[in-house]
């Protein structure tokens, strides 16, 4: 199958395809008389796990991590359980992050009036840290 048709097959962008292959992801596929790439039914599964775990959030190094296992014919459900469970506990961090940053934004939203006034309680958020002034040092020239 050529380029175009495994971006198709997994709704991966052509140009990450390339990228995959570049960084050793992905194997690079052989090539035909033409000289483009030809991919199996192999190259589409591994895709498929890669796409698949970016979506789910897994770093590179960790997709690699995992693929390396495979590759080594001593993939222990042991170890990519526990890569899984260190995952889980950066999901949640993340979750626990984005309801606290949600919950700001709503509170500051429902302060501003939009309008054409200089004042604007979103933007006086945006400039505190952690819901605190940040005190700015300047430094005469």
């Amino acid at each position: 199958m050529l380029i175009g048709a495994m971006s198709t097959a997994t709704g991966c962008n052509i140009e990450t395809i390339r990228y995959y292959e570049r960084i050793g992801v992905l194997p690079r596929p052989p090539r035909t008389a033409g000289g483009r790439r030809d991919y199996d039914q192999h190259h589409l599964k591994r895709l498929n796990f890669v796409r698949r775990s970016r979506e789910l959030g897994f770093s590179l190094g960790e997709v690699r991590q995992m693929l390396s296992l495979v590759d080594g014919g001593d993939a222990a459900c042991e170890q990519v359980h526990e890569m899984a469970l260190e995952h889980l506990v950066d999901v949640r961090t993340k979750i626990k992050d984005l309801k606290r940053m949600e919950k700001i934004l709503k509170e500051t939203a429902a302060k501003c009036e939009g309008g054409e006034t200089p004042e604007c309680p979103i933007i006086d958020a945006l400039f505190l840290a952690e819901g605190k002034p940040v005190s700015v040092v300047t430094v005469d020239k």
